[in-house]
């Protein structure tokens, strides 16, 4: 199964030597993400695009599997899938080609689009009009609509070969992963953090996510989740690490000793000189954020100067001027809705009266009444996880779970993926019970389920359903396991 990718626009315009750059970074992010979801793949850059051919004889892929790992790849713009011919002559190549197009335009209008490469006795446009007349004699059809045809059939015939091009898919845009260097998002569970992650990774940068813990272990379980959701989905193309920074005790002091008007801009510029030095360390260039100006209290224009004062390190705020509506629309379409729907709350620096518009010397006298030392003490108890380990780490406990290739009549699947991949691969013949649970889900729900069934969950590639069997586990629960079907 071979594809013919087609380059975010942005990077078609680049110098040669920063496009050659870009492009082989592409390829070699196709390659990764790959590897990581162990899909044989080889790939190859071209000048204006690159072909990647999925699957081995030994290691098939299936055509939908494919189109889903494509279209989220940063840097694609769009790809088909291409059939290959050995090219002689027009007419031969249109009695190659006929059988598998003619069909398609019946009853509709259509159009030949060809792009040739090499010697050759013709030219693009005397080619389109030889292949168009003979599709237009040869089946019933409206006629030849230039401009907005029902069918496009595209070709591309390189010197003795010819491609013949199925459906168009749409990638994300963007420029490839670790194009545009490397960031630490701060990531909350939230609607924001989660689109200002992904806006940053679509721009090309490798994000690492740091959480500030605030207390309560579900919290970190629930962003480590989303955290490995987003690079799974999105960036796997390169490893990267998931930092816990321990912020009880800067929270504590900011409740105990600090004017409650100013304590959210005091917890944001705590943050930024946490997330400065974690930053430097890692050679991280920039810190991201989900701000939006004017959406707290803590966001307004004087707010967040004082916030930026204390940041020694570029901050990104890719949603700055985003309406609310418009970022939760987003996370809806990126997948990460459900994790802001569910994830647990924590609302403990809370101002009663907040003040939109304090001076700096203000906040300074009132931040000066912590302890020094804080902000390098979190640093040090700072926890650091590779992506990679989370499905394991997340556990805590060294629960075993038990994973079967084959289904008992009484077990109950679950089917813990998010909803757009369930939409587009439902579980189907099944003689078992489906329920559809979203692993975001599976937290808060699973108690409503019937205690006296087995439940086997099931996800694609069977980590999801590992780690919320894990977690069911540990909260007593011992009717769960992981549901990994042969392929």
């Amino acid at each position: 199964m071979k594809f013919i990718i087609r380059l975010f626009p942005e990077i078609s315009i680049k110098s040669k030597p920063v496009r050659n750059r870009l492009i082989r970074l592409v390829r070699q992010n196709i390659v990764n993400v790959c590897k990581h979801h162990n899909i044989a793949v080889n790939a190859f850059a071209q000048w204006d695009k690159i072909v990647a051919v999925f699957g081995t004889e030994d290691a098939p892929v299936s055509k939908d599997r494919a189109i889903t790992e494509l279209s989220r790849i940063p840097g694609i713009h769009s790809f088909m899938e291409v059939n290959e011919y050995p090219f002689t002559t027009l007419d031969d190549l249109f009695e190659t080609i006929k059988d598998k197009v003619g069909p398609s335009i019946t009853g509709k209008t259509f159009a030949v689009r060809i792009k040739r490469k090499g010697q050759h006795e013709f030219n693009s446009q005397m080619a389109e009009r030889v292949i168009g007349g003979k599709f237009k004699a040869a089946f019933e059809n409206k006629g030849v609509s230039l401009s907005d045809p029902d069918v496009l059939i595209h070709i591309e015939i390189e010197n003795q070969t010819a491609y013949l091009s199925g459906e168009k898919h749409l990638g994300i845009g963007g420029y490839p992963v670790g194009s545009q260097g490397e960031v630490f998002s701060l990531i909350s569970g939230g609607f924001d953090s989660g689109v200002s992650t992904y806006d940053v990774l679509h721009r090309g940068c490798r994000v690492n996510y740091l959480f500030f813990n605030m207390g309560g272990t579900a919290h970190e379980i629930g962003v480590k989740q989303e955290s490995y959701f987003i690079w799974d989905r999105y960036a796997s193309s390169h490893r990267v690490k998931f930092v816990t920074i321990p912020f009880e005790p800067i929270v504590g002091q900011i409740l105990e000793r600090t004017h409650h008007g100013v304590r959210g801009v005091i917890l944001k510029r705590m943050m930024m000189r946490v997330g400065s030095l974690v930053a430097k360390k890692f050679d991280a260039e920039a810190l991201v954020t989900g701000e939006s100006l004017g959406q707290v209290s803590s966001q307004t224009l004087r707010n967040l100067t004082h916030i930026d004062d204390v940041c020694d390190v570029l901050l990104i705020r890719p949603l700055i001027t985003a309406d609310k509506q418009d970022i939760i629309d987003k996370s809806r379409e990126i997948g990460t809705i459900g994790f802001a729907e569910s994830m647990p709350e924590y609302c403990g620096v809370i101002s009663d009266h907040p003040n939109v518009c304090p001076t700096a010397s203000f906040v300074e006298e009132e931040e000066a009444k912590m302890d020094e030392g804080l902000v390098q003490q979190a640093v040090e108890n700072m926890k650091v996880v590779d992506i990679t380990d989370i499905p394991t780490n997340t556990s805590k406990l060294k629960t075993e779970i038990e994973v079967v290739e084959n289904l008992l009549k009484s077990d109950v699947v679950i089917d813990v993926r998010a909803p757009d991949d369930v939409e587009k691969a439902p579980l189907k013949d099944l003689e078992n019970e489906v329920i559809v649970l979203p692993f975001y889900k599976i937290a808060s729900e699973f108690n409503k389920l019937d205690n006296m069934k087995t439940y086997a969950l099931f996800c694609d590639q069977g980590v999801m359903s590992t780690m919320q069997a894990k977690q069911l586990k540990e909260k007593g629960y011992h009717n769960v396991k992981v549901w990994r079907p042969a392929k």
